[in-house]
Order: C-alpha cells, then structure tokens, then sequence
C-alpha cells in the first residue's frame, strides 16, 4: 500500500466504495487522515461497514466546511452528462475533487528516493484502445529484462494497492480518460498516448472534451 503524504489530522470523504474506492479509503485511513464515505449501492456501504469504515449515514444537510478534500472513484460523473449530487454539493462548496490517482501522485515519491542508486520510473499509458495491452506487454518486456516492475491502474492492482517502489523499479500505470481528467496531481517520467477515437462523449461533453481529458 503507497503511504499517503499530508494526510494527517485531514478530512476527506471518498465518494464511491468499488476498487478504487475502497483502497482510498483504507490507503486514507492508514496514513492518519479521517475519513468518512459513501456509495449509492447499500451493498457496498454495507460491506465498508464491516470493515470498520465510517459511512456517512446521509447525504442530506453535509457540512461541507469540515472536509478537506473529497476523493472520487472513476465511475462517477463529476461534470456530464450531470454530476453527482454530493459531487455538484462538494464544488459549490469549494472543496477539491481529487481520486486516486491524484493521491497517488502526490504521495509515491518520498525521501527515500535520495538513498535509490537508479530512482523509480513511472510509466502512464493511456488512449482510447490498447492500453490494457500496452501496459501489459511493457509489464513483460521490463520483467523479462530482470527490472522489478508493478502494473496497475485501471488493470492489475489500484494506484494505491501497489507496494512502495524500491530502486531501480518501473511502475507501469494504465489509466483511463475518467480517471486523468480529475487527478489533481499527474506527474509520470514517461506519458504514452496510444490513439483516439470519438468514445465516451456523454462523459466528457463532446468531441473536444474527451481528447482533452
């Protein structure tokens, strides 16, 4: 699990209880930050329950002064066709959007990377077709040249699921246009862009919306 950086003492909610979702909240939980959550589905509020994660019991009358940051899973309409409500409540408020991705980012790098002989390289594929194979096959080739590597993202483990890079490693990211165009914090060595094709225009309002995410 990646341990998240300036989270202590902070307040965040994490809309949507999937993958991602999920390993926000325990990477949340687990690097001192109070986090409370919520899914439409009662199955999976009942199932983060169980875990011992605090659900918010409503979505009604929130006061959204007493959180920091609200963390998003990929699925989840942020701007079209509509978003969330609890979404649309979070930017009237002036609260930031973020997701997984963005806490990874922000977070993955620490002090020990200066005692690394060869830093950790990151590797982000993203585009409308091939990124699973993409990612896939650089995941293989890296292995099979002996580089101890990670695949994740929107394949394999979540960002943050994965365990902390050591030296000389290559973390190899697929991620999708859902899950770019909210990260707050997207800093890879290496972007590969694979193509585009018109896709999931209800989800990003149009032609122009979905290249530009």
């Amino acid at each position: 699990m990646i341990k998240l950086q300036g989270c202590v003492d902070q307040n965040y909610m994490v809309l949507g209880l999937g993958r991602s979702g999920m390993a926000s909240v325990g990477a949340l939980t687990a690097s001192g930050a109070n986090v409370i959550c919520w899914d439409d589905d009662e199955e999976k509020r009942s199932l983060a329950s169980s875990k011992g994660f605090q659900i918010k019991n409503t979505i009604s009358d929130f006061d959204w002064q007493s959180i920091d940051r609200l963390i998003i899973s990929p699925g989840i309409p942020h701007h079209f066709p509509l978003p969330h409500p609890i979404i649309a409540a979070a930017i009237a408020a002036g609260v930031l959007v973020d997701n997984d991705v963005g806490l990874f980012f922000q977070s993955v790098a620490t002090e020990s990377w200066s005692n690394f002989s060869v830093r950790p390289k990151i590797v982000a594929v993203t585009g409308s077709n091939g990124k699973s194979t993409t990612a896939s096959l650089l995941y293989y080739i890296f292995s099979t040249l002996g580089y101890k590597s990670q695949l994740a993202g929107n394949i394999g483990h979540g960002v943050l699921d994965i365990n902390p890079p050591g030296n000389n490693e290559i973390i190899i990211l697929e991620l999708s246009s859902y899950q770019i165009e909210v990260a707050r914090t997207l800093s890879p060595d290496i972007a590969i862009f694979t193509n585009f094709s018109a896709d999931h225009l209800d989800r990003h309002g149009g032609l122009g919306g979905y290249p530009a995410a």
